[in-house]
């Protein structure tokens, strides 16, 4: 009998040995004898000096038992070491549990699948004990090991894999919960355990059936469930590591997550991978979220040369990411999350020119779909960039807006926009379709307490630059934003549309009375708006929906920001659009021409309701009418339908189809507006950047205006009147030469101070100071002792000046440096 020894030898053996036989049966089918395992618990509990004795003991005679086959005996062993580990909690099982793992990697080596399955539950049985000491010396590097590759079994047995499989994941839950519940809980986040036990467990997650399922935040399926299918067990394992991971082990982690994902190509498609971070984002605290982010967009950078649909799938799932941190703590991270979406984006598009070009050469399947691919690329940072940008709040988004606006290519300020030399024509273009639209995305639902707030002047500015002006689709991109600013009360759907609203009233616009702010800053940048709007209406590649959208801005300025000043500056606006279209100075399409003429009595219509001036709503009616009757093409609802009979000239004559002034300032000036300015016809601007546009500029002609005083006697008339040549309105058109040789003196002082030594500048500074002082005490004594005035000369008395009909002299102080 194996558990036995003969009765002379007995007595000589320590009791602890005759105790541990005891518990052995002649048939190990009878299983423990129960009546021995108590008397040996017992002795452990008064002897826990022996404890030590007792695990070597059984350890020897377990490994014997597997070495020859005893599979009975080994449970009866393991069976007791289980006891007895329950049952002791003193100081001394310390060594004991050291035979115990031995035990129990002994089974875990062996190729029996019973075995396997035997230690992994002894250790999750250990791995519950809550020990009083910590421990050391302890490491789990082979079980870390061990349990990872059971997770990957392949046995040919369904049953007997799906069981090993299980036994594994369970082994590497006992693992973390141990190694986490333990002092050097450090030592399981080490990079070489995270890349052994993350890979595993979602080696097993892919097995599941129906992803969605554990898209949301941890679930708690049933026993049964947890213990059939090893996908659901992996994953509430993977969500409890997450859970219990910290801020200096987050990153460990996290990139086994996309080692696994780059190895098994699981970026396209991506469902698993968006499942995997849905779960890791619903599984760590909150305030760490921005961690998992920041690993996203470093792997992003990592794979940026990878094919336009792996990529996509890692913008997809930063999306999903973005999605869920965005409802807690974002972090430090966004402008750096900003920062790498755009350039990922300006890299796309590069890739999408280089294989446009390359399509001209050999126009071929592959390539359009690459092309086609890089879109899908684009469309998911844009989707990204403004779902982060409208979860942030105002302040932040406010500097996101400043942030992504300055990164547009605006012709003239380079110094931080994206580069697009290496883009050709088409380059910058595209670039600032990409990103106008990321903005649109971004100032979506942004609702400014004052309009200031929301359209800064470094914002302003460059969003109205007149290179964006130069493609109907970047127009229509910048006047929906500019309805994203400036619509704060949720109109925009209301007046979706261009049309002749019959009755305004049924729209049930939402307004309040124009702020203190609001009104300083239309004074401020009110003509800015204005000029936009007006030039354009001048554009040739105008179509329908540039026509609404400006009847929208027009429509929407009118609700938020107008005032009596504002609705009269308006006015001045919508007549000068109308003299476009009459004048015909652009030499624009008679379509373009008409749309002009509708757009405006659409307006017209709506201004005048919403002031609510009878005589004023009587004028645009009547006109309205006349048109409806004479000339329908002037009305949007005929001009923008897809067939339409245009009329081959338009006449000037004909007064009653138009807009008048007087009539509108007569009807205004009875209702107490100051319709003064109505005469003044309206002029756009004239900025530093018409001269730098590429576009046409809007000053046609220059003219120099000199203004001659008369004063009493016709005898001091002067004829101050310069001689205008070629040469004069040259330098009165392009002063650009003038501004280089500025730049380049300023250069030279700059480099002289860096460069020249201290004494012979200070020598010049003060030769240079001894002539200053010399001229003043020249004109000091001018001042007070004046000389005789014959006829040619200049006389000056105590401030004042009386000129002659000859040139004055000239006294020039020379430049200081």
């Amino acid at each position: 009998m194996p558990g036995r020894v003969c009765c002379c030898c007995a007595a000589l053996r320590p009791r602890y040995k005759r105790l541990v036989d005891n518990i052995f049966p002649e048939d190990p089918k009878d299983g423990l004898v129960k009546a021995d395992m108590e008397k040996l618990t017992f002795y452990a509990v008064s002897a826990p000096e022996k404890l030590d004795r007792i695990g070597a003991y059984l350890a020897e005679r377990l490994t014997r038992d597997v070495a020859r086959h005893r599979y009975g005996y080994v449970l009866i062993a393991m069976e007791a070491l289980d006891q007895l580990l329950m049952a002791c909690h003193s100081q001394s099982i310390k060594p004991f549990v050291e035979s115990f793992l031995h035990m129990v990697a002994k089974l875990l080596e062996s190729g029996e699948p019973k075995l396997q399955v035997l230690g992994t539950n002894s250790f999750v049985k250990f791995a519950n004990i809550e020990e009083d000491t910590p421990s050391y010396h302890r490491r789990y590097d082979f079980f870390v090991s061990r349990f990872s590759a059971m997770c990957h079994s392949c046995d040919p047995d369904p049953e007997i894999q799906n069981e090993i499989r299980i036994a594994g994941i369970r082994g590497i839950q006992g693992v973390v919960r141990k190694a986490v519940n333990d002092e050097l809980r450090a030592t399981i986040w080490e990079p070489q355990h995270m890349d052994k036990i993350v890979p595993s467990l979602l080696f097993n997650m892919q097995k599941i059936e129906d992803i969605d399922s554990r898209t949301g935040p941890p679930s708690s399926p049933t026993v049964g469930v947890k213990e059939e299918n090893p996908s659901v067990l992996a994953e509430n394992c993977f969500r409890e590591l997450l859970g219990r991971a910290t801020y200096g082990n987050m990153n460990n982690a996290v990139r086994p997550v996309f080692a696994h994902l780059d190895h098994h190509r699981l970026w396209d498609p991506n469902e698993f991978a968006v499942s995997c971070f849905k779960i890791i984002m619903y599984s760590i605290q909150a305030q760490y979220s921005h961690h998992v982010i920041q690993e996203i967009l470093g792997h992003l950078d990592v794979r940026k040369r990878d094919s336009p649909r792996v990529r996509a799938g890692i913008i997809q799932v930063l999306l999903e990411a973005v999605a869920i941190a965005a409802k807690g703590s974002i972090g430090p991270t966004v402008l750096e999350v900003f920062n790498t979406l755009l350039k990922h984006l300006r890299i796309s598009v590069d890739f999408e020119l280089s294989d446009r070009r390359s399509s001209l050469e050999s126009t071929t399947l592959s390539i359009s779909s690459k092309e086609s691919d890089e879109r899908i690329v684009q469309n998911a940072i844009i989707q990204t960039i403004g779902f982060f940008g409208s979860n942030l709040p105002d302040y932040q988004r406010s500097e996101i807006m400043m942030f992504i606006m300055s990164k547009v290519p605006v012709l003239g300020t380079t110094s931080q926009s994206l580069d697009p030399s290496n883009l050709g024509d088409l380059g910058p273009r595209r670039i600032q379709i990409m990103l106008l639209r990321s903005l649109l995305m971004v100032t979506s639902g942004y609702k400014a307490t004052t309009i200031s707030n929301a359209l800064p002047a470094p914002f302003l500015d460059p969003l109205l630059s007149p290179s964006l002006m130069e493609d109907s689709e970047l127009r229509q991109l910048v006047l929906e934003i500019l309805h994203n600013l400036i619509d704060r009360h949720d109109n925009r759907a209301k007046l979706r549309g261009i049309r002749i609203i019959p009755d305004v009233s049924d729209l049930k616009i939402k307004r309040e009375k124009i702020s203190r702010q609001d009104v300083s800053f239309m004074k401020k940048h009110g003509q800015q708006l204005y000029r936009h709007i007006y030039l354009g209406c001048k554009e040739e590649d105008n179509v329908q929906k540039n026509f609404e959208l400006l009847f929208t801005s027009l429509a929407l300025t009118t609700i938020e920001l107008a005032n009596e000043e504002v609705v009269i500056d308006l006015i001045r606006l919508a007549i000068a659009l109308q003299d476009i279209a009459i004048i015909n100075e652009d030499n624009l399409p008679m379509f373009n021409r008409c749309g002009v003429m509708a757009l405006v009595a659409a307006y017209l219509n709506f201004l005048s309701q919403m002031i609510a001036v009878p005589a004023f709503c009587q004028h645009v009616s009547k006109v309205i009418e006349t048109r409806s009757v004479e000339a329908a093409y002037f009305l949007p609802e005929t001009i923008f339908k897809d067939k339409v009979n245009l009329p081959k000239s338009l006449e000037k004559d004909e007064t009653d189809l138009f807009f008048l002034t007087n009539k509108i300032a007569e009807s205004l000036g009875g209702s107490g507006y100051n319709v003064e300015r109505l005469s003044v016809p309206y002029v756009p601007q004239v900025t530093d950047e018409d001269r730098l546009s590429r576009r046409k500029s809007i000053v046609d002609t220059v003219s120099l205006q000199v203004d001659i005083l008369s004063g009493n006697n016709t005898e001091d008339k002067v004829d101050n009147t310069e001689e205008i040549t070629f040469e004069a309105l040259k330098k009165a058109i392009d002063n650009s030469g003038l501004e280089e040789q500025e730049k380049e003196k300023r250069r030279l002082v700059i480099e002289k101070f860096q460069k020249a030594p201290f004494e012979e500048i200070a020598a010049q500074c003060e030769t240079k100071a001894n002539l200053l002082h010399d001229r003043l005490a020249q004109i000091l004594e001018l001042t007070i002792r004046p000389p005789p005035s014959p006829s040619g000369t200049m006389t000056i008395t105590a401030g004042h000046a009386h000129y002659h009909s000859v040139p004055v002299y000239e006294m020039k102080f020379p430049d200081l440096f």
